[in-house]
């Protein structure tokens, strides 16, 4: 095992979780979606100050669900062009393109390694776009807050993939509320731990309950009483028996377990205090980055709170990438590259989309770029065998 790995424990709290989970599983009656996962739904969707939360079996499945059901509302349909963040995870563009609509890759600074508005605004000077499915990657964002009036002004469905960025603020206000909806994931190396998991989180309640829809293969068996009439007066649906098995809309089966329930109810309390110290981390090694020649700094001061992800690194030149990432690897902390670069490189990509763009800051975030961990949890000795591993390079002539 690495010194500094990226996952240091599954769960906020392990220890006191795994008791506890255990303890639930063995004597849980039912471990199919129910009571533990409403109520989570509920509990999440205060925490993050939004009307509704939807929980699913994963991040990814947050992200096909949601266009799926703008699909089926009429909000996006066919062929629409649907802008996205250059620099993301591949369940963030693959459901543009497995829905039938074109994705438009935006480029990204490297100075927030996020979309920013001026980047929005030079993709709309060559297309127009229906939606913006932007990524608030590791933890940060760009002018988020100007990208949100942007698209209201050239009526652009704003939708944010928040999957990496739950507790972070700009202006007091949590990512994931400054479009229509928004998704998070809940994977084992996420901010909060279900081992798998996911939610979509909206205002609208339409919205709301087409995902729950998408959510059960189309059908209404998890909808509120006034949900289920609605709909079944909608499709002259007069028989208890016959709307057991009717299915209204396109859906999938994206359910989560009781268990995901319980352990997102318990990673919640801890979740403020883990925060603060992710952010904490963050600042002390952003000040050792800021001392080393070699590197370019993320801003984040922009942020009222900065949940990070992780620990960016991204280097002056592409040279200088390789030495540090083998100063990393020895050292024994884990890296990764930052993020999936630019998703246009990406063989999927290559394949499915025939038209690419030329972007050169998502081109330099790929090709200088990498990142190491920032668990809650990581001891002080961790924290220094990061720091030091900042330091400038003694290189030979």
């Amino acid at each position: 095992m690495k010194k500094v790995p990226l996952v240091l424990s599954t769960f906020l709290e392990e220890k006191d979780t795994l008791h506890a989970l255990a303890q639930f599983v063995s004597g849980a009656t039912m471990l199919s979606m129910g009571e533990h996962c409403f109520h989570f739904e509920e509990t999440f969707a205060s925490f993050q100050g939004r009307r509704y939360a939807v929980l699913f079996n994963s991040g990814a499945s947050a992200n096909l669900a949601l266009l799926q059901a703008l699909k089926n509302n009429g909000n996006l349909q066919n062929n629409d062009k649907v802008g996205f963040s250059a620099v993301t995870w591949s369940t963030n563009p693959m459901p543009i393109i497995q829905l039938g609509m074109e994705p438009i890759a935006i480029d990204c600074d490297r100075s927030t390694l996020n979309t920013s508005s001026n980047n929005l605004r030079k993709c709309l000077d060559e297309t127009s776009l229906t939606a913006l499915f932007i990524t608030n990657a590791l933890g940060f964002c760009s002018d988020l807050d100007r990208i949100a009036s942007i698209c209201k002004e050239m009526n652009i469905l704003l939708l944010e993939d928040n999957c990496e960025s739950l507790g972070s603020e700009l202006g007091g206000m949590k990512l994931g509320n400054f479009g229509l909806a928004s998704t998070f994931s809940f994977y084992v190396s996420h901010h909060i731990s279900t081992i798998e998991g996911g939610m979509v989180c909206t205002d609208d309640e339409g919205l709301a309950m087409m995902l729950k829809l998408v959510r059960a293969n189309g059908w209404d068996r998890n909808l509120s009483e006034r949900e289920r009439w609605n709909i079944r007066t909608q499709f002259a649906i007069n028989s208890e028996l016959d709307a057991k098995y009717t299915f209204y809309d396109l859906g999938y089966n994206l359910r989560p377990t009781e268990i995901t329930g319980f352990l997102g109810l318990r990673q919640l309390g801890p979740l403020p205090a883990s925060v603060l110290r992710r952010q904490s981390n963050f600042y002390r090694m952003a000040s050792a980055i800021a001392s080393n020649k070699d590197f370019l700094p993320i801003q984040s001061r922009h942020l009222s709170t900065c949940s990070a992800f992780a620990i960016p690194v991204l280097c002056r030149e592409k040279a200088l990438r390789q030495h540090y990432c083998d100063r990393f690897e020895r050292a024994g902390v884990e890296i990764r590259p930052l993020i999936a670069g630019n998703i246009q490189k990406q063989p999927f990509f290559k394949k499915y989309v025939k038209s690419l763009r030329q972007l050169p800051e998502a081109d330099f975030i790929h090709d200088c770029g990498f990142y190491c961990g920032n668990h809650p949890d990581y001891s002080e000795e961790q924290l220094s065998i990061i720091e030091n591993c900042l330091n400038p390079l003694e290189l030979k002539p």
